[in-house]
């Protein structure tokens, strides 16, 4: 905040190319490009030599001191009979020692009692080696001494036969590997000098002839930033460079733009006031499949339920910030006895902020529309979770025809003609075009929360052109990460008939042009739910009480839906795997899986609780001990409290989609911790991958890889811990999710001024 006002984007671009300015001011670091490229390339080739001459060595030595290692086997085995028989008080081994140190390597030789006590020793023997200082053990050993100004490497074989208890030592002198060494070292310097002074001179040669074309490359880079993003003008002739690089640096222009928000303090109060700064009067409407507060009959009357939903627990902060009116269907048993008239009520119940619109669907429509094409078929398909999806003629009339019926209610909530209408995910492609054709000067914000598939994965779909056509009603299209992004241009290419812009990133079709931008959603911040918790401590007290666990074991968690997608079954897999290879953990480590049911009107979804049901049974079969069952399957909806006080309490969260656009439990996890403990093991096939790089990767479709990495987690130091999750804390913290409703606000704002120039300029013309 600056003078009671917001910094926007813009005013902090403006300070951007102030320091631009500055760095191409000074042009004394360029005066002599050619001494500067060539210090480089000998910096870099003289790092090269070095490490390259210590890998060398490395090598020698290792080389060198497995062959001493296998002599002294070969020795020990040629006089292990005969040291067995004859080690004994009267009889005097030296001699026989003594001809075996003849050879030039081998320094000398000795017998160790089992009381400690040195034998047999060659004459060459040093004092400083003793039998207490050399490690014995039932098997050979190996180690390295110091004695006086050389390296002595000292071999230990364990002889047991009737009476006799010992071990025979056999000592090598290291100084030979050092002159090896040496040797290495010489040759590997005016090996690899002449080559890379070579390859130096020619690197340095290719950089100056390159220098000057991305000189004047950059420059006009750096040139196009004097332009709004969203409407430059990047296909100039004269922009000498490739289109992939020019697409890389709208890109980078692109994320820069949204960075510079980061010195904003994104929160409720901000969020607001760029609404009425920038969209003044301005009507949001967010329409949504699931509500965000359903309303069910229960025994001890109506109760009141915030469902497991990332979409919600997302944009439900976003609208008590914004005001405004939200549309979902209404799904509780009760829903209908607490609206009123006009379907529609107030909420938050304790604080109301805006309007929650409920649309009732008969169970033809939801079977059809939400169960049918929405879950059996666009999920799977864009997941790519090895579920086949199904495509049925009935499914496409129920979802097309509640698109229409969603269409006509946010006409009849618009109480203007250009609302800013969010509409969010999957079960609505058809409804953008249909708002659009009600409400023209709408601006239409689609934001798509699971991934987009490649094209030739999306062509599997029978109305791929339906729903890319539908989606293309919309004024911003937003997903997740660029990669969603770009598949959904690849697709619009390849299916329709439009004009693709990839510099600007946006789709023109049938005259009406849409932005296709990445939008990485986060969480609310700080989390409500965060308020109500206890500290820390109080919370592992809480759930080890209520998981009968003992005081000392390890918790990890996992927190989801009960979906195919959210890799439920790899996870407890890579469990099974980690107390089978590190069985030291058992009894020590307990793994606790909250999965909310959901959609179990589906076959896949009702198989895949059985299936988890029967898999953890196995494990607890497998690895239980006392009565103590390492995995703790719970199967309910948990309210927010309940979620943060398994964050809170535990030392690992597992977080293993098998394919997710962003996977919000991750950031919740990180929102939760504080006290800056605890560790996110996070699949690399989740958008939060992208973001949350302190988190330990993972691929799910590999249990045992898995397992390592959990062991790596549950020994990983505390300091180690706080320092990825600080950094992860920090990263959650600035990109909230108002930062994200923010981007998408801040975008539609400059579309609705170029809108309102163009459209006064065509009136001045007429």
């Amino acid at each position: 905040m600056v003078g009671g006002r917001m910094e926007h984007p813009r005013a902090e671009i403006s300070l951007g190319r102030r320091g631009q300015g500055k760095g191409l001011g000074s042009r004394r670091l360029f005066r002599n490009p050619v001494a500067k490229y060539v210090a480089l390339a000998l910096a870099a080739t003289g790092l090269v030599i070095a490490a390259l001459t210590l890998l060398a060595s490395i090598m020698v030595e290792d080389w060198s001191q497995r062959d001493i290692d296998l002599r002294s086997q070969l020795v020990f085995r040629s006089i292990r009979d005969q040291v067995a028989m004859t080690a004994k008080p009267e009889v005097d081994l030296v001699p026989v020692f003594q001809r075996i140190a003849e050879d030039e390597r081998i320094l000398a030789l000795g017998f160790c009692t089992a009381q400690g006590q040195l034998r047999y020793a060659t004459s060459a023997f040093p004092k400083s080696v003793t039998c207490d200082s050399v490690r014995r053990g039932s098997s050979r050993t190996f180690g390295t001494a110091a004695d006086a100004d050389r390296r002595i490497r000292i071999s230990s074989f364990p002889i047991t036969t009737g009476s006799t208890t010992g071990h025979l030592l056999i000592l090598h002198d290291l100084s030979f590997i050092d002159e090896r060494i040496s040797e290495a070292r010489l040759y590997t310097v005016l090996a690899l000098a002449g080559v890379a002074l070579g390859l130096a001179l020619l690197a340095t040669a290719i950089v100056l002839a390159l220098r000057r074309a991305w000189t004047l490359s950059i420059r006009g880079a750096l040139a196009d930033e004097q332009t709004d993003p969203l409407t430059a003008d990047l296909t100039r002739n004269d922009f000498p460079v490739s289109r992939e690089v020019r697409a890389a640096l709208t890109e980078l222009r692109m994320e820069r733009r949204f960075a510079n928000g980061i010195h904003v303090e994104w929160s409720p109060k901000t969020l607001h006031r760029l609404l009425v700064e920038e969209l003044p009067a301005s009507q949001v409407i967010v329409v949504s499949n699931r509500e965000p507060y359903i309303h069910n009959h229960s025994d001890h009357g109506t109760t009141l339920q915030k469902p497991a939903s990332g979409l919600v627990a997302a944009l439900e902060p976003v609208m008590r910030a914004c005001g405004g009116t939200w549309i979902a269907h209404g799904s509780g048993s009760a829903d209908r006895d607490t609206v009123d008239a006009n379907d529609g009520l107030r909420v938050p119940p304790d604080d109301p902020t805006y309007l929650l619109r409920r649309v009732w669907l008969t169970d033809k429509e939801q079977g059809g529309y939400y169960y049918g094409l929405a879950n059996e078929g666009l999920w799977p398909l864009c997941h790519i979770a090895f579920v086949r999806p199904t495509f049925r003629e009935e499914d496409w009339v129920q979802y097309r025809k509640v698109n229409e019926r969603f269409a006509d209610v946010v006409v009849q909530e618009a109480t203007r003609d250009d609302p800013i209408v969010l509409v969010q995910d999957y079960h609505f492609g058809l409804l953008p075009k249909m708002i659009r054709d009600r409400l023209p000067k709408a601006t239409i914000i689609t934001f798509w929360h699971i991934p987009w598939p490649n094209a030739e994965t999306f062509g599997i779909c029978p109305w791929r052109k339906e729903i890319i056509d539908g989606l293309l009603g919309s004024t911003i299209l937003g997903f997740h990460t660029q990669f969603h992004c770009n598949n959904f241009l690849e697709a619009t290419d390849r299916f329709m008939e439009s004009r693709i812009d990839r510099e600007h990133a946006s789709v023109t079709f049938r005259g009406h042009e849409t932005l296709v931008r990445p939008y990485p959603i986060s969480i609310e911040w700080p989390p409500a739910a965060l308020a109500e918790q206890a500290a820390v401590r109080e919370c592992r007290d809480a759930v080890r009480t209520r998981f009968s666990l003992p005081a000392d074991v390890r918790i990890a968690v996992g927190i989801e839906r009960f979906d195919y997608t959210k890799g439920i079954l790899d996870r407890i897999r890579a469990i099974d795997d980690l107390l089978t290879c590190h069985p030291e953990w058992i009894g020590r480590f307990v793994f606790i899986q909250a999965a909310a049911p959901t959609r179990t009107k589906l076959g896949t979804y009702s198989a895949l609780q059985t299936e988890a049901v029967h898999l953890v049974a196995e494990v607890n079969a497998r690895h239980g001990k006392d009565g103590f069952d390492p995995v703790r399957l719970v199967v309910r909806h948990h309210e927010p409290d309940e979620v943060f006080e398994l964050f809170r309490a535990s030392d690992i969260c597992i977080v293993s989609s098998l394919h997710d656009g962003m996977n919000l439990v991750a950031k919740e996890f990180v929102a939760a911790r504080d006290d800056e403990r605890g560790v996110l093991v996070l699949s690399s096939f989740a958008g939060a991958s992208r973001e949350l790089a302190e988190a330990l990767i993972v691929n799910p479709y590999d249990p045992h890889g898995m397992a390592e990495v959990l062991l790596q987690a549950l020994e990983m130091p505390p300091d180690a811990q706080r320092d990825r999750m600080r950094l992860m804390r920090d990263f959650v913290r600035e990109r909230n999710v108002y930062r994200w409703a923010a981007q998408m606000l801040l975008d539609a704002a400059r579309l609705r001024r170029h809108q309102r120039i163009a459209a006064h300029g065509a009136a001045g013309e007429n």
